[in-house]
């Protein structure tokens, strides 16, 4: 009795067990495979030309394959990086520069526009925070015409001419290390050309500023610029005074004329009366 039971217990152990394979190799043939595509074996800097050396064959989960991978590392032989990467990154045709492209900054160039570079110092160059891949205004500083008799104060001015503009290289770098501010001479901007027009203008008849703007920040900032006149602004003339009221004249009364009448002449007479005398008038 105990073996039956022991027998059917078994059987039922291995039932549940077969029907746990079953699931479970359904389950793994729903998954997506994987595939091998090219990663980079290093970090690989923007600008730099590559070679199959640079790159390896990695196992990649099929569904996040990147869209245009590389799965042969001879085709990125003489290709050029438009971005940085990263050891174990994959490579896509969405990172490299056109085929053909010579290596250097004329490839992180976008099509239509230019590089221009600008003389800079450490307050210039916003302490060297003003980076590869950073977005900066333009700030001008110089001398505008104003019309004869106006006040010569207006006459000063500093005003942003362009926002929003790429830097692509300080000195002779172009690698987007944000976390190393460096000081530097000179800085590499992308513009349009007519932005270049501007730019060239500007630092020919002032002086130039970098203001560092937010990465995500498109909003266009409308100024009129300033002025010695709007920054250090006159105080308003003092109200005049008005004159203090004349005190009204004191009218003094007429002094009066108290006249004394003349004294009637009087005769007299002296009585003597015993020893008495006495002064009769009349």
């Amino acid at each position: 009795m105990k073996n039956k039971r022991a027998i059917l217990v078994m059987a039922v152990a291995i039932l549940f067990g077969f029907a746990a394979v079953v699931f479970a190799s359904r389950w793994l043939l729903k998954q997506p495979g994987s595939g091998r595509i090219l990663v980079a074996a290093t970090d690989v800097n923007l600008g730099q030309r590559l070679t199959p050396e640079m790159f390896k064959l990695a196992e990649w989960p099929a569904d996040s394959v990147p869209k245009g991978a590389f799965t042969d590392p001879q085709k990125l032989g003489g290709r050029v990086l438009k971005t940085n990467l990263l050891m174990g990154e994959p490579v896509s045709e969405a990172k490299l520069a056109p085929a053909g492209t010579l290596g250097g900054l004329s490839a992180l160039i976008t099509e239509g526009k230019r590089a221009i570079t600008v003389r800079v110092n450490d307050v210039i160059g916003v302490a060297g925070f003003a980076l590869p891949g950073n977005y900066v205004d333009i700030i001008v500083s110089t001398q505008k015409d104003v019309p004869p008799g106006a006040d010569a104060r207006q006459q000063n001015i500093s005003k942003i001419v362009l926002e929003r503009i790429l830097v692509l290289a300080v000195a002779q770098e172009v690698n987007r290390d944000e976390t190393k501010p460096k000081v530097v001479n000179a800085v590499t901007l992308e513009v349009t050309p007519e932005q270049a027009e501007k730019l060239d203008l500007a630092r020919s008849v002032g002086t130039l500023s970098l203001a560092l703007r937010n990465q995500v920040d498109p909003q266009s900032a409308s100024t009129e610029g300033a002025t010695k006149l709007t920054l250090l602004p006159e105080a308003p003339p003092p109200a005049p005074r008005k004159p203090a009221p004349k005190p009204a004249p004191v009218v003094r009364p007429a002094p009066v004329v108290v006249k004394v009448a003349a004294p009637v002449r009087r005769d007299c007479v002296s009585v003597l009366n015993g020893l008495r005398a006495s002064q009769e008038c009349f």
